[in-house]
């Protein structure tokens, strides 16, 4: 299932992991990268309990099987 996701909206968005590993459960996003056009090529995850960032491709947010948007 895919949901509309604005790549011009990530940055400090919320998520909440849908099986959560390490206690890291929810995540804000802390950074976005672009390439030379301004096309987002992936973003930075901030897991809030440990702190301890990921960079995923964005469009992986749109998996509901992985992710949900807010923190639940």
């Amino acid at each position: 299932m895919s949901r509309a996701l604005s790549p011009k909206k990530l940055l400090r968005s919320k998520w909440t992991a849908v099986k959560p590993e390490n206690k890291e459960k929810h995540f804000v996003v802390v950074e976005v990268d672009h390439d030379d056009s301004g096309t987002v090529i992936l973003c930075v995850l901030e897991a809030v309990y440990t702190q301890r960032s990921y960079a995923i491709d964005w469009r992986d947010l749109n998996d509901s099987r992985t992710w949900r948007a807010g923190w639940l």
